[in-house]
């Protein structure tokens, strides 16, 4: 039996094969299986991965002819989708397969969003690095929006007519995308709870820790948050207390900013 959801993933030519057929079969391998998969092609893709996506035939694919970037393909993604329940899912990561299930029972209580706990690892699942834990209550979450982003969206499960009520996903603030999508549905008044149990496995490397650092990704940070500021819903004092420590982190040299995400993230 297939319940009343969609799934909707996003994969671009940077992605490695062997990850995203684990990503797809753990979804497939779900408790409480979904009615549609959206996968977005997120431009030309190599031939490895094209034999993946081609032994998949009963997922919806939408190909791009140009690689656009996540915010946008994940808006292409959602014109497809069939139902108001959209559950993301990242082209690397491993879902739980109670994952579905425990989300889905969750948002049918009337909510908005959904996220859960997620568990980092390196290599395969066995090799866990590192937990992000977040707030749980609408307003744990809102407060603490104020400095950090309040959802894992790997692991969002979200209402696609208030993500476009919204406005969906932008590409205004690259990288913090999803971020800003979070901010503009509380500010419309969403309704939102996280779960307390890690329903996925993220994918990690040493690149992430580049990733989210250097000069321009703390300028993008930066002007992210001066931009809640301007929209009223954060204060001077959020943004001094929040968004500065997070530049001076960004700044750091790569060993210890590993250091300082890595000591943030390791709550098992």
């Amino acid at each position: 039996m297939a319940y009343p959801y969609s799934v909707l993933m996003s994969v671009y030519a940077g992605e490695n094969a062997v990850n995203l057929r684990a990503a797809i079969d753990s979804v497939l391998a779900s408790d409480f299986p979904a009615s549609e998969f959206v996968l977005v092609i997120d431009g030309p893709v190599d031939s490895a991965l094209q034999e993946v996506i081609n032994s998949y035939p009963s997922i919806k694919k939408v190909p791009l002819p140009v690689n656009q970037g996540l915010g946008a393909a994940l808006n292409e993604g959602l014109k497809h989708t069939s139902y108001d329940i959209v559950a993301r899912m990242d082209s690397d990561d491993i879902c739980t397969p109670s994952r579905m299930g425990h989300e889905y029972s969750k948002i049918s209580e009337g909510l908005d969003i959904v996220s859960s706990a997620i568990l980092e690892f390196e290599g395969d699942i066995g090799n866990i690095t590192g937990r992000r834990d977040l707030p749980l209550t609408q307003d744990e979450i809102v407060a603490f929006s104020k400095k950090r982003n309040p959802f894992n969206h790997p692991s969002v499960m979200f209402r696609k007519s208030a993500v476009i009520a919204a406005g969906g996903y932008t590409s205004e603030f690259p990288l913090f995308e999803d971020y800003d999508l979070w901010i503009r549905m509380l500010m419309k008044g969403a309704r939102v709870a996280n779960l307390p149990e890690p329903l996925l496995y993220m994918r990690t490397d040493e690149g992430m820790f580049l990733r989210r650092g250097g000069r321009e990704y703390g300028r993008i940070m930066l002007s992210f948050h001066r931009s809640l500021r301007d929209r009223g819903w954060t204060s001077r004092k959020d943004y001094l207390t929040g968004a500065v420590p997070h530049y001076l982190v960004c700044v750091m040299p790569e060993f210890i900013r590993r250091g300082v995400y890595r000591r943030l993230h390791r709550r098992l």
